[in-house]
């Protein structure tokens, strides 16, 4: 039997991939119905594909098309068409997509329960709440940005706070944003902001947590904060209406996090996702990754494969993209590099469409599976 413990994009599409294999498949998710997530819900095109060939109709689920990508700093604007064209959709409804399908592939999916304790003996042994447990020959690990307790990730984890709500802009600024994603540098992080489904905005963003206790620590104090360091941002949000009832919040992930495998690994367990690999989130690939990950990890266990070849595989699959997304977001996030960089981007904006193919998945390695 196979566990897959968690519900997200990586979980739900390795449970169905596997239960389309004829494997018998439990897939353990803790939340009990439809849920926002911390995500900039950016789809990019290789994402997209993975989706539609998991048997999704990318088009039911309202998506906002994202053909351009705007780079935003101070006052000053610079835009460009993206190498693909890519969606909005909210990890509420695509997530509940995708363990819809898993059901239908035949996965068991038990909704509303956590994980308390997994180990390792003759066989995989998950706790979950107080009585309940699952015995596994194999563990696709698939909580996200949450560390399951015993297998921490080994990384230095970020000094940046996340942040993530929706809006319900303007008419005027909702035009202006369709079909785009803005990335807002500011300093001590960056936002970006793109159209989802029902006329919703998502606003996501990585504040340096200095910057979020100098001015108080408050969404109310870094909303104003973020408008009087972007008067683009100001004007976007001016008369709109904050949708969610308070901003999901996420702190010290480790960007740049990917799983090395080593003899230490317990046999059978399967990292999947930002529990395999995190890349910077101004890339808007993070879930390709974990779609690719889902897709590879199923391979090489419907195959009989061990996990350490499986995370060699992987690791080998985005090391590059992985790296290149840290040296933009070190340029980036330095005054004088940054500067540099945007008027690097002024004189060639085709240079945007650059950063986003270095930042994803290698064409050789899509879909290989």
């Amino acid at each position: 039997m196979i566990a897959v413990a968690g519900g997200g994009v990586a979980g739900a599409a390795s449970a169905i991939l596997l239960a389309e294999a004829g494997c018998e498949v439990t897939l353990i998710e803790r939340a009990a119905g439809p849920a926002h997530k911390v995500c900039g819900e950016f789809i990019s095109g290789e994402a997209r594909i993975y989706l539609e060939k998991l048997g999704l109709d990318m088009a039911s689920l309202g998506g906002q098309a994202v053909a351009n990508v705007r780079l935003v700093r101070g006052g000053q604007v610079v835009t460009a068409a993206l190498p693909f064209t890519g969606l909005g959709v909210t990890r509420k409804i695509l997530d509940e997509a995708l363990l819809r399908r898993a059901a239908q592939a035949g996965a068991i999916v038990r909704r509303g329960h956590a994980i308390r304790r997994i180990s390792f003996q003759n066989q995989i042994k998950i706790e979950i709440d107080q009585s309940d447990a699952l015995n596994a020959q194999t563990l696709m690990l698939a909580t996200g940005k949450h560390e399951m307790r015993g297998m921490p990730r080994i990384a230095r984890p970020s000094r940046f706070v996340g942040f993530k709500t929706h809006f319900q802009l303007s008419p005027a600024q909702l035009s202006e944003v369709s079909n785009h994603v803005e990335l807002i540098l500011f300093r001590g992080g960056y936002a970006g902001l793109q159209c989802v489904e029902d006329g919703a905005t998502n606003l996501s963003l990585l504040v340096d947590a200095a910057v979020l206790k100098r001015i108080g620590g408050k969404w109310s104090a870094l909303l104003d904060y973020l408008q009087s360091e972007s008067p683009h941002l100001a004007g976007r949000l001016a008369g709109a209406t904050e949708l969610l009832p308070a901003p999901l919040t996420v702190a010290r992930v480790p960007f740049g996090f990917s799983h090395k495998p080593c003899a230490s690994d317990p046999p059978g367990l399967f990292r999947l996702g930002d529990q395999a690999a995190v890349i910077q989130s101004f890339t808007g690939d993070g879930m390709a990754i974990a779609l690719h990950s889902a897709a590879l990890a199923s391979f090489h266990v419907a195959a009989g494969h061990a996990a350490q070849e499986y995370h060699r595989c992987l690791r080998a699959d985005i090391y590059g993209q992985l790296h290149r997304a840290a040296a933009l977001h070190a340029i980036t996030s330095t005054p004088l590099l940054g500067a540099v960089a945007f008027a690097g981007a002024q004189y060639w904006p085709s240079i945007l469409a650059r950063a986003a193919t270095w930042t994803r998945i290698p064409e050789k390695s899509q879909y290989a599976v």
